[in-house]
């Protein structure tokens, strides 16, 4: 593993590690996990647009959508 040197506001840091502790975690611990979560979001979309694209054109439904069944999640 590399280490890294970050600056940020001491009172954040402080914070930061309270809440790490509350969490029965360190503040390290935490910083791995959303640079982990940064990265995957990246990779995530990457795959969903790969995906879209895979099945752009091979979706038939049989009929025009309205707008509402469009927009349903």
């Amino acid at each position: 593993m590399k280490n890294i040197t970050l600056s940020a506001d001491e009172n954040l840091i402080e914070a930061a590690r309270r809440r790490a502790v509350s969490e029965h975690s360190t503040l390290n611990a935490q910083f791995r996990l959303w640079l982990a979560d940064y990265v995957g979001r990246e990779r995530q979309a990457a795959q969903a647009m790969r995906t879209v694209r895979e099945l752009q054109g091979k979706l038939r439904v049989g009929r025009k959508l309205t707008r509402e069944e469009m927009n349903e999640r």
